[in-house]
């Protein structure tokens, strides 16, 4: 080979190196950004687009959704994978965790109620089924599979492809690495009134083995785990969860809620959904001796349940996959909804006559207590039920600042918002 060849393979790798070192790995990303450094993305950033077939054939299927009078619901973004919501206090800029490794922000500029913009949050990092939740004073956290992130003043810096960063739990350190699995492993999280973060671990079985019992309970998996807001000061809030991604605390009680998905497997009608409360650490709940409600497991049939299991407060259909959940705080709805419970039903999979696919509705004693009448279907219809094909499946809901309600919707790749104005 001439020098020639050499100088043009120099500089050929040369060159390589350097489109290397202008796109770091995630990791690499996560640490340049931590230290307040670009990562060299394009300022030119994705975005979905918001007008054309997809969005015209969302709105089209919306025609089918009942809800109570009064109210209508509109497509408010399109949003591949749209899951689990968290609405920024100063901005109202939403921001949507996936399934897979997408972080989307949706913006709505002109405040006309539907979104302008959605595009990747923080695109030099990969994230693994982020879920999303802000603390009051604005900083974003991110539950992922197994590491827990937080981006401060996330509002401000979104606009870009570089934002401010940190790490609350390390990658591989929010569940054992050998317990990693494809099954359940969605986080959902909040900030509680206690400025503390709680996170939701779902256990990767459909009843967890009797020799994973210890391990899962020491580091909460099949629970809820909470810690201060720098991932310090662990602790297992709740155990006998077999998998929550809905949590939310009362704006007044200031206790904890969430939903659980219960044992499948066991017929159409049986077990039944849960709605729970968890109002101080340490509660424990039915799994694994019990698959929902009042329903045994098969395989813990031979086993005397433990005293003090807590029961649910509410049982919903069987098999409706009881999601994401939020209590109303607006004014723009009427007078019966307010301080109520919306929560989500992605919808049936091992379930011959199909359920769910809605928002339901929970009213609330005004103190936050617990229920005060029966959780009902408040916007259906994704669900065809002559033929069993789902139009949508509904995984989060959550408020505007304008009192509206936000519905997503993993499965057509959506967020709808749904508003009310009163009948002449």
């Amino acid at each position: 080979m001439n020098s020639v060849s050499l100088s043009l393979g120099a500089a050929l790798a040369l060159a390589a190196g350097l489109v290397v070192a202008q796109q770091p790995t995630s990791d690499e990303a996560l640490e340049r950004m931590r230290a307040m450094k670009t990562t060299g993305q394009s300022l030119d950033m994705e975005t979905v687009p918001q007008t054309g077939p997809t969005a015209d054939a969302i709105r089209a299927n919306l025609a089918r959704v009942r809800l109570p009078e009064g109210f209508r619901i509109d497509l408010y973004a399109v949003v591949p994978g749209a899951r689990h919501m968290a609405v920024g206090p100063s901005s109202g800029v939403v921001f949507v965790g996936t399934r897979k490794t997408d972080l989307w922000a949706v913006t709505d500029r002109t405040k006309n109620r539907t979104a302008d913009e959605v595009k990747r949050f923080a695109p030099a990092i990969t994230f693994t089924q982020p879920g999303p939740c802000f603390s009051p004073d604005g900083f974003l956290f991110v539950a992922e599979h197994n590491r827990v992130l937080v981006f401060p003043a996330a509002e401000f810096f979104y606009e870009g492809p570089d934002v401010a960063a940190d790490i609350v739990v390390p990658t591989g350190e929010l569940i054992p690495r050998e317990e990693e699995s494809y099954n359940h492993g969605a986080r959902v999280c909040a900030v509680g009134p206690d400025n503390k973060l709680t996170v939701s671990l779902g256990q990767p079985h459909n009843v967890q083995p009797k020799d994973k019992r210890e391990l899962y309970e020491q580091h909460g998996i099949g629970g809820i785990v909470r810690m201060e807001r720098d991932g310090s000061e662990r602790e297992v809030y709740a155990t006998g969860v077999r998998n929550s991604v809905g949590i939310a605390y009362h704006p007044t009680s200031k206790e904890l809620w969430f939903t659980d998905n219960q044992v499948d497997g066991m017929g159409d009608d049986i077990p039944p959904g849960e709605i729970n409360h968890a109002p101080r650490a340490g509660m424990r709940f039915g799994m694994p001796w019990f698959g929902g409600g009042s329903t045994r497991t098969t395989e813990y049939a031979d086993e005397t349940p433990p005293e003090g299991l807590t029961p649910p407060v509410v049982e919903t259909v069987a098999h409706a996959a009881d999601m994401g959940l939020t209590f109303y705080t607006g004014k723009a709805f009427p007078e019966q909804y307010r301080g109520g419970l919306f929560s989500a039903q992605r919808g049936s999979w091992n379930r011959t006559v199909p359920a769910g696919a809605r928002v339901m509705f929970t009213p609330f004693a005004a103190d936050g207590s617990g229920p005060s009448g029966e959780t009902i279907p408040f916007a259906e219809g994704w669900l065809d039920e002559d033929t069993g094909e789902y139009f949508g499946r509904i995984v989060d809901v959550a408020q505007l600042k304008d009192g509206s309600l936000l519905v997503s919707d993993d499965t057509a790749g959506a967020i709808y918002r749904i508003s009310y104005s009163a009948p002449n």
